[in-house]
């Protein structure tokens, strides 16, 4: 896999605690940022939930969000 650089800016203490804790465990600060990057979970894209599919298009194009808030006063109230 192709690496790329990265600029990151933080508070100096940040850095030295940074790099001392890498020291500490025998690593580099660019494989604990790696790591955590891959501990994030991947955005999901909603399009391919089956609900989605089965509510794209009910709405009329027409429809606003002001509509919908009348919508909404009027079947709950104030």
């Amino acid at each position: 896999m192709q690496k790329t650089k990265l600029t990151v800016r933080v508070p100096q203490n940040l850095l030295n605690n940074f790099r001392r804790y890498a020291q500490e465990k025998n690593t580099t600060m660019t494989s604990l940022v790696e790591t955590y990057l891959y501990s994030i979970p991947p955005q999901k894209i909603l399009t391919d939930a089956p609900i989605v599919h089965r509510l794209s298009g009910i709405l009329s194009p027409e429809i606003s969000v002001a509509d919908h808030k009348k919508h909404l006063e009027l079947k709950y109230g104030n």
